[in-house]
């Protein structure tokens, strides 16, 4: 296992490529990068950084619109040529609908109708899809694939070995959901790994419940009771989580995506959170 990032927000201060010369620069060896072109994987490949995850452009993919959906059906298969013609392996999947608050049930049935298309044009291409746990937006979280309920029908309805997840604990963290017991379960469809915590307030809990703040916001990342945080200053046992990953045979790139609060403000105050998680994950990872 190699460790890379998503592009926090002073990546696209730099600019791409300076982004990626400060990774290689810090002994980052991976990036997930935006849509994937000619030019990203060169300046990758120059810096010899590899190709974690690549987002697509899927506008309208999930919505009750069927002209939306073909465009972004469209797009995204194009999207998905370009990850395998570039060099890239994976596609970032977000399976959120347009309207946040349309029910998941809904979703899921839009799901069910243009998806066995994206995942056949994946694997025409050889591309992995990564289904990012994320739930959405309060106070609907509309997306699917963010709880063993919707996963378990997301790959009863498509069984492909293409399609899997994102595995970010920080999500089942904040769901309530057990982390280590998602891995259990769902250990061989993992295409990628986020290196992100949560920490869970329970002062706070107390005093909002999981309806989260009335009255402001604490974090920028969070809903008062909980919050995103840096590997190791949250609730996960990240000796575990990479010892199930190894058990689960998983030999890819584990990705900081910093959303911590208080490594946030400032570029600088980024890029410590960035090397602060590289540090505190390195030790655990055998042979580095």
């Amino acid at each position: 296992m190699i460790i890379g990032t998503r592009m926090p927000p002073f990546a696209r201060d730099l600019g791409f490529e300076a982004y990626v010369e400060w990774l290689a620069d810090n002994g980052l060896q991976a990036v997930d990068t935006p849509p994937l072109s000619a030019a990203i994987a060169a300046t990758c490949r120059q810096a010899g950084v590899a190709i974690g995850t690549c987002d697509g452009r899927a506008p309208g993919l999930l919505s009750a619109d069927a002209g939306r959906r073909q465009e972004g059906l469209d797009s995204l298969k194009a999207d998905l040529s370009a990850i395998a013609e570039h060099g890239g392996s994976t596609y970032f999947a977000v399976l959120a609908p347009d309207d946040p608050a349309q029910p998941r049930e809904k979703t899921f049935q839009i799901f069910t109708q243009v998806y066995p298309e994206v995942v056949e044009h994946a694997e025409q291409c050889n591309v992995q899809i990564a289904i990012e746990p994320w739930p959405g937006p309060r106070p609907f979280y509309g997306n699917l694939g963010c709880s063993p309920e919707t996963l378990r029908r997301i790959f009863a309805a498509i069984p492909s070995p293409n399609l899997g997840i994102c595995y970010d604990p920080s999500h089942f963290v904040r769901l309530q959901i057990d982390y280590l017991r998602v891995l259990q379960e769902f250990g061989d469809r993992v295409r990628h790994v986020h290196l992100k915590d949560a920490e869970i307030q329970a002062e706070k809990l107390y005093e909002m419940g999981i309806a989260g703040e009335s009255f402001g916001r604490a974090y920028v990342c969070g809903e008062g009771w909980w919050r995103y945080t840096i590997p190791g200053e949250g609730e996960v046992e990240w000796v575990a989580v990479l010892h199930r990953l190894q058990d689960a045979g998983y030999d890819g790139v584990l990705s900081i995506e910093l959303e911590d609060h208080y490594y946030w403000a400032t570029p600088e105050l980024q890029q410590e959170g960035i090397l602060r998680s590289r540090d505190y994950i390195d030790q655990f990872i055998d042979g580095r």
